[in-house]
């Protein structure tokens, strides 16, 4: 995906301008992390954005201010965006490690699927692992980015939008609203032991290390042959969310792991090819999107609903997921019709 091979300079322009994408992702993360798959009736949308807005949004702005101001890739976001997700389900809510967590949601009868994949003295799930962390990647920090970033035309969308000052807000309102959900409501009265704590600091610590090592700044020679069609690659990623789910236990696992790693090494690949643009990009990171939103249908939300206070919530959520994907290709459209970046 796009990367610069040096570290850029912050945006120049007028401080409303420079502000609006940073409004934006902080508003988009936390929408996209807990509504848009249905989490969330329509009138908890707002609580939602106020409550989880300054963590998932602070880390979501954080992770790609860090990667542009490093002319970094897609690669250390990813990697970025798996720390935070360890973080957060690990040491803030520590869900990852509360049996409980979902017991007084409609997701209580989850605990036994979760229990199949027990790690013995870690007391985590593999399978509440994988999925946890991969939704935070997908929609919590890369789908957001993609489409913020695909609003804004080629000459500021790898640009950094912060300067110090403002990196330093944002990472105080993080903090605080990370310390806002480790409270005993966010945390539902648990507290993990010392080893589970020391385990995903470890985690975090690694996926951080090896998200800021100097290879994901350079830029590889092109492969020979031209990227697909931007279609195709969202078909790939929407068929892996049906795999993902095929079979549960420990051969699920497998799968899941398998299929995200074939999945992550063919984008890969493609991304080096001629011909990969922005609009490969808007498409990777929004199918998660896509099919969460689809999928919204299916799946209840976390506390008690009326059938038509779950369906006005989820048609809400295809209508803003349509308007968002659909605005940001029609704005690619009009801002870079024949414009390929270089991708890694």
């Amino acid at each position: 995906m796009p990367a610069e091979p040096h570290p850029a300079t912050v945006d120049r322009l007028p401080r409303r301008r420079r502000l609006l994408p940073v409004v934006a992702l902080l508003l988009l993360a936390p929408w996209a992390a807990e509504c848009s798959w249905g989490g969330f009736t329509l009138d908890d949308f707002l609580p939602v954005l106020i409550f989880l807005g300054p963590m998932y949004g602070g880390a979501a702005i954080l992770i790609r201010e860090t990667a542009r101001r490093l002319g970094a890739g897609w690669p250390t976001i990813v990697l970025l965006a798996a720390a935070f997700g360890v973080a957060q389900a690990g040491l803030v809510d520590q869900s990852l490690f509360n049996p409980g967590y979902l017991d007084d949601t409609e997701y209580a009868d989850t605990r036994a699927a979760a229990e199949a994949t027990l790690v013995p003295g870690l007391g985590f799930s593999v399978r509440q692992a994988f999925d946890y962390v991969g939704n935070h990647i997908v929609l919590t920090i890369c789908a957001p980015i993609v489409i913020v970033e695909s609003f804004l035309g080629p000459g500021r969308r790898l640009r950094p939008w912060l300067g110090r000052p403002g990196l330093v807000v944002v990472g105080v309102v993080y903090l605080l609203g990370s310390l806002l959900v480790f409270s005993d409501s966010g945390r539902k009265g648990f507290l993990a032991i010392p080893l589970q704590l020391i385990f995903a600091a470890t985690v975090v610590l690694a996926l951080v290390v090896a998200a800021l090592l100097p290879r994901w700044r350079h830029l590889h020679p092109r492969r020979v042959g031209r990227a697909p069609h931007p279609l195709w690659v969202g078909l790939v990623i929407v068929l892996v969310h049906f795999g993902t789910d095929l079979t549960p236990g420990w051969p699920g696992v497998g799968i899941a792991l398998a299929l995200a790693a074939v999945t992550g090494g063919l984008i890969a690949y493609w991304s080096s090819r001629a011909g990969w643009g922005q609009r490969h990009v808007l498409v990777a990171g929004s199918a998660s999107l896509l099919t969460a939103a689809a999928f919204a249908y299916l799946v209840p939300p976390y506390s008690p609903a009326t059938p038509s206070a779950a369906l006005a919530g989820d048609v809400a959520v295809t209508v803003v997921t349509l308007a968002l994907v659909g605005g940001a290709w029609w704005r690619l459209r009009r801002t870079s019709p024949a414009v390929h970046v270089r991708a890694n």
